[in-house]
């Protein structure tokens, strides 16, 4: 019984080396997601219809149209004829298991998470200077320059080469100030001058755009709510191997 691994040049990798490198270059936590999920997948049966979709979605994806080409990525990658058979299966597999799992969870999950994934545009202004930042403010409320105007005059962000406009922008991705002043007023209210973090600011709702379970949502949920359950195990079983002292 030979020990011997792989043969990378010059040197021979023995079967009891690969978790140490693995290890050494970071590998072990992909490692141990991949195990997770073909433990989790392993019971999902797929007809043999869905099976050649897999397969015809799988070459598309990676553009082997010719039998050579399927050939020639297999060697690159050191596969055999079934263990591209279960690659190309896998994320038929994956879904199956995500939907089956969470799929009549989404609608309940998205109102809970729906104030944070609604979205806006908006108009920014802002400056380092409180005294700056007031003038402009009474210099709009007086129509004596425009919002767009000052922005790419005198903002010190980015948005200054928008003339101030941002978006649209889901509101979990904003400063929770910025938040709570957006989502509590009207389009086209200026708002006065207020202090986030180091910045003194002029905001101006342009537009709110509520979320909507659509089918990219429900896509995105999903993949959410797996990625929250393959964390929940790889902490139970890092747990557990800590408590077991490896």
């Amino acid at each position: 019984m030979t020990t011997e691994a792989l043969q990378i040049g010059n040197r021979t990798i023995k079967a009891s080396e690969l978790i140490p490198l693995l290890a050494s270059y970071q590998m072990l936590p992909q490692l141990l997601r991949e195990l997770i999920i073909d433990e989790a997948i392993a019971p999902i049966e797929c007809t043999p219809q869905e099976v050649d979709q897999a397969k015809k979605q799988f070459y598309a994806e990676k553009h082997l149209t010719q039998e050579a080409e399927i050939q020639a990525w297999m060697a690159y990658h050191g596969l055999t004829a079934s263990q591209l058979e279960t690659i190309t299966v896998r994320k038929l597999k994956l879904e199956k298991f995500k939907q089956a799992t969470w799929g009549n969870k989404l609608e309940s999950y998205f109102f809970q998470s729906k104030a944070k994934l609604d979205k806006v545009i908006y108009s920014l202004l802002r400056t380092q200077d409180v005294g700056i930042t007031q003038e402009l403010y009474f210099r709009i409320q007086a129509k004596e320059q425009t919002f767009a105007e000052l922005a790419k005059e005198y903002s010190l962000g980015p948005e200054a080469q928008t003339g101030g406009l941002v978006g649209p922008v889901e509101l979990n991705s904003l400063h929770p100030a910025m938040v709570q002043l957006l989502s509590s007023s009207q389009p086209n209210q200026v708002l006065p001058p207020t202090r986030i973090a180091e910045w003194f600011v002029i905001l101006r709702l342009e537009k709110f755009i509520p979320a909507q379970l659509d089918e990219p949502m429900k896509a995105r949920l999903l993949n959410e709510l797996f990625e929250t359950w393959v964390q929940e195990q790889r902490k139970q079983i890092t747990s557990l191997r800590s408590e077991a002292g490896e």
